[in-house]
């Protein structure tokens, strides 16, 4: 800290570029959302994640004045804060002659689009000293997230005011609130100021006085004089913490009205007077705290807080204590966190996966769902729930999919949770059928269809449902001809094949060309696995030469070694980790063989392999990586979602826990290696309530703000099927499996030269 003066793999990644078709399909959605898209159309700033500096600011100063800056970002006030466990500090010295800006904009992560709503923006501020209003800081809200800039449609900023007008003089050692009026602004660029896109707050040298003040600003927040009720938010009840090795995890019930604003979480350490150390939004009733030491004791103690920060009674206390873990204990930890992702986190209309949390809760996700039943399959097998609950989730699940939007048998890529319609969130073409996600879910439901195979009338009448289900979809529609060498990613009633995407091999989709050979009813010929998914012809060479930069594997079969491993299938040094278990968390590769490798779970090992040597060897020197720090596959970024692989043009920086952690059944120790890291030296900043966070940039300074629905489930997936291979059991015991391998097995001999 210092004073200083002065072309992706897959069409999947391309679709998250279409910002301008996101927010016109979004804001189309009918149906009202639920407690955390609420809260977020309000909330600016709460807490800051990590311990670094805040990430979503900037701050620089232009000499002879100053700003307390740690790499260009505001520092993180942990001592005073508003709502806990900390606050954002300004502390400036304004010179004649010089300036200073701090900029605070919203937190970006995906499907939080524009719709913030109220009349005012309000603002807490502390001062230990205190400060005059003449010498408050000035301020410009803008709707661009990086504060002043040339205003290009629709882009629009405020006039700058001096802070002091609103909040008067702030006393030394008090909280004050201050309230901003909409009203009371002006636009000072081209276009009119909308509050409904505001992005960002900077504040600005004001009087230059040639003095040191500090000032603490937290919950920055849009509403109205009057926001919600005022009435006491019912009390939390049934306060439960369970310890863990170096963290305990408390939930709670609760009884949600509009007055609720959060949950704000109390502890005490051993008999210490009971301190704030953290917020939860409303609809979640759990907290993760990480206190980073074995053998600690705690209690905590929870409150319901309203919009006008008045608490409820406090809940009954809990106590638990951190304990040493064993290897198999702590996998079981991690397995249990990534669960409650399907399991409590949810949609609760439909019991389908969320595509992100923090997000809008009204998309769920269908690939991210299929590989969630996967991980409810495991939560039953491992006593995290009941068996009855497993099964009734499932009803719960398959009688949403029964009255969902179905394009030939094939759903839609996302669909709102509480009514079953598509939610194009790729633009207007996206309003169909979405094959390779419809694999995934299909992987998931055959699973659970096996597993749920015992002789009581519901679970029959489960396996019937599934099986009409799976017998539904109608691979052979999505060749778009007979003729055809390829199975088609999309295909829309409105848009008919305008999203002509061929799917070819290798990436993450091989599950749909065997799913279409494998379907009883709808099957492609077992060829198509060669003349589509491993084709030899001109268009596949220049496909995977195209989104691969590389010739090597352009033919799909590869031959070439990496860090001294070779690598029998795939397009350059093997692509993003998610290759090696979207397609593979229920299809077992140690059965899957061709002409080009004899062994897919040999293959994926390389693969992983090869992502780790990579990270290693950091070619690119990006801080963080090593031995214990690995997995470049799909995650959020910095930059939003993006495929990270091992080779220059697609190494970002960003490490994705699920990449290592998915890995389990191909690298076990390395995998662990990575485990331990993550939880243990990292945990503080890289675990909450769904286990590890989706992703971390260390050269950045950045972590992921969200969880993600395809990454929290290959990770229990997969742990499970290298300690017991359950999935891989479950899924591989459908007879029309067995058809399939052995159909595979014929057209490889046909194929052969």
């Amino acid at each position: 800290m210092q004073f200083r003066a002065g072309a992706s793999l897959s069409l999947r990644i391309r679709h998250f570029a279409f910002s301008a078709a996101l927010l016109a399909s979004l804001t189309s959605i009918s149906a009202a959302a639920s407690a955390q898209s609420g809260y977020y159309w309000h909330v600016v700033f709460d807490n800051a994640i990590g311990s670094g500096p805040y990430f979503y600011s900037q701050a620089r100063a232009i000499a002879p004045s100053q700003i307390e800056e740690q790499n260009y970002r505001l520092p993180v006030e942990t001592k005073f804060f508003k709502t806990p466990p900390n606050a954002l500090r300004l502390a400036w010295q304004s010179e004649p002659g010089g300036g200073w800006e701090a900029s605070i904009r919203l937190v970006n992560f995906r499907n939080r689009y524009p719709g913030m709503t109220g009349s005012s923006l309000f603002v807490w501020c502390y001062s230990p000293e205190g400060i005059s209003a003449a010498d408050m800081p000035d301020f410009v809200l803008s709707t661009e997230a990086e504060g002043l800039q040339v205003a290009e449609f629709p882009a629009s900023f405020t006039a700058r005011e001096s802070l002091g007008r609103f909040s008067g003089s702030i006393p030394a050692g008090t909280w004050v609130e201050v309230r901003i009026p909409m009203s009371a602004l002006s636009t000072a660029s081209v276009y009119p100021f909308r509050l409904e896109y505001f992005a960002s707050v900077t504040f600005h040298q004001g009087h230059a006085d040639s003095k040191r003040h500090t000032l603490i600003v937290d919950e920055i927040r849009v509403g109205d004089d009057t926001a919600g009720s005022s009435a006491t938010a019912p009390t939390p009840t049934n306060l439960d913490a369970k310890g863990y090795e170096r963290h305990v995890v408390l939930h709670w019930d609760a009884q949600e009205t509009p007055s609720l604003a959060r949950y704000v979480v109390y502890r005490s350490v051993d008999g210490s007077p009971y301190v704030p150390i953290g917020i939860q939004l409303p609809g979640i009733h759990r907290y993760s705290d990480f206190i980073g030491r074995i053998g600690v004791k705690a209690e905590y103690k929870v409150v319901a807080e309203n919009w006008q920060y008045r608490d409820s009674a406090f809940s009954t206390v809990a106590s638990a204590a951190t304990h040493e873990m064993t290897d198999d204990e702590l996998l079981t930890m991690l397995q249990e966190a990534t669960f409650e992702y399907y399991w409590e986190g949810a949609d609760p209309h439909s019991g389908m996966a969320r595509e992100n949390i923090p997000g809008d809760d009204r998309i769920v996700a269908t690939g991210a769902s299929g590989m969630g039943i996967g991980a409810l399959v495991v939560g039953v097998d491992r006593h995290f729930i009941t068996r009855q609950q497993g099964l009734e989730r499932m009803e719960k699940i398959v009688g949403f999919l029964e009255k969902a939007d179905r394009y030939h048998g094939a759903f839609s890529h996302y669909m709102n949770g509480a009514t079953g319609k598509t939610i194009p969130l790729f633009g207007m073409f996206d309003n169909g059928g979405d094959l390779v996600e419809t694999s995934f879910l299909m992987e998931g439901v055959l699973t659970a269809r096996q597993y749920f195979d015992g002789p009581s009338p519901a679970e029959r009448s489960l396996y019937q449902r599934i099986t009409a289900l799976w017998q539904g979809v109608e691979w052979d529609w999505y060749r778009d001809n007979p003729q055809s060498d390829f199975l088609y990613w999309h295909w829309s009633p409105e848009w008919s094949w305008q999203i002509h995407h061929p799917l070819i091999g290798f990436n993450e989709v091989m599950s749909v060309y065997l799913l279409a050979i494998a379907s009883p009813t709808h099957a492609v010929p077992a060829g198509m696995y060669y003349s589509g998914w491993a084709s030899q012809s001109v268009d596949a060479q220049h496909y995977r030469q195209g989104w691969s930069g590389s010739t090597d594997g352009n033919h799909y079969g590869n031959g070439n070694s990496y860090y001294g491993i070779k690598l029998d299938v795939g397009v350059g040094p093997g692509g993003p980790l998610f290759f090696t278990d979207y397609s593979f968390f229920g299809f077992d590769p140690h059965a899957l063989h061709d002409r080009f490798t004899p062994s897919y779970f040999e293959n994926n090992r390389n693969i992983a392999l090869i992502n780790r040597a990579y990270c290693i060897a950091n070619p690119k020197h990006f801080k963080g990586y090593g031995v214990d720090a690995w997995g470049l596959t799909a995650a959020d970024t910095p930059r939003d979602y993006q495929a990270s692989a091992p080779d220059d043009a697609d190494d970002y920086g960003t490490l994705a826990l699920t990449g290592a952690l998915s890995s389990f059944p191909y690298t076990p120790e390395a995998s662990m290696q990575a485990f331990k890291h993550y939880y243990r030296d990292l945990g503080a900043d890289l675990w909450d309530i769904y286990g590890p966070r989706d992703a971390y940039d260390p050269e950045a300074g950045w972590i992921s703000p969200i969880y993600m629905g395809l990454n929290q489930a290959p990770i229990a997936d997969m742990v499970e099927n290298y300690r017991t291979g359950l999935l891989w059991r479950e899924f591989m015991s459908n007879p029309e499996i067995k058809t399939m391998l052995a159909k595979l097995d014929a057209a490889t001999r046909q194929s052969e030269p």
